[in-house]
């Protein structure tokens, strides 16, 4: 197991939450904020956290806060402006609409850091994470290239990269449920 961190944890807060009708990092659960307790599941992981948005309500957490670099793109470039500030060869990176996500999940992500792998990603029920994964600084120029072929799907920029994918099992999936809508919010609570 790895003890020694050099890992920044990027937190993806950018999105327009077209579906769920408000900013999803601000929305309550359990008496913290979404965003709250994705800080308080890496925290422990990381040697700092950096969150990406376009919304200065963020900077209320007192972490380094950046704007998209590219504007309008996606997570895919959210994930590149991660990259781009980021100081360090290994990055956690996880969006800001999996409130249930804990340390145990991420460190099973953790434990898998090699030196050939550039992304390591969650696989839970059956679906692929790219949200919840380890990126290497090295893949920031390939999804700058990707986002400037006007390409914003992170699944295919990925396959550009050596990925490992780790399958979690079925006891540790439910913290991986992404909340997108109203509806998946009533189920959370």
């Amino acid at each position: 197991m790895k003890t020694e961190k050099n890992i920044t944890g990027i937190i993806l807060a950018g999105g327009k939450s077209t579906r769920m009708g408000t900013d999803k990092g601000f929305i309550s659960f359990k008496n913290k904020t979404f965003v709250e307790h994705i800080i308080t599941a890496i925290q422990p992981l990381v040697d700092e956290i950096i969150i990406i948005s376009n919304h200065n309500s963020y900077d209320q957490f007192e972490l380094k806060r950046y704007d998209d670099l590219i504007k309008n793109a996606g997570p895919l470039a959210g994930i590149y402006t991660g990259l781009h500030y980021s100081n360090t060869e290994n990055n956690l990176l996880v969006s800001c609409d999996v409130p249930l996500i804990n340390k145990e999940v991420l460190q099973k992500l953790i434990e898998q850091i090699n030196d050939t792998s550039e992304v390591i990603q969650l696989q839970s029920n059956g679906k692929n994470m790219p949200l919840i994964a380890i990126y290497k600084k090295k893949c920031e120029a390939v999804f700058l290239e990707e986002l400037k072929q006007d390409q914003r799907k992170v699944q295919k920029a990925i396959k550009k990269c050596k990925v490992t994918t780790v399958p979690i099992d079925t006891v540790l999936e439910k913290y991986t449920t992404n909340i997108n809508t109203k509806k998946d919010l009533e189920f959370l609570e």
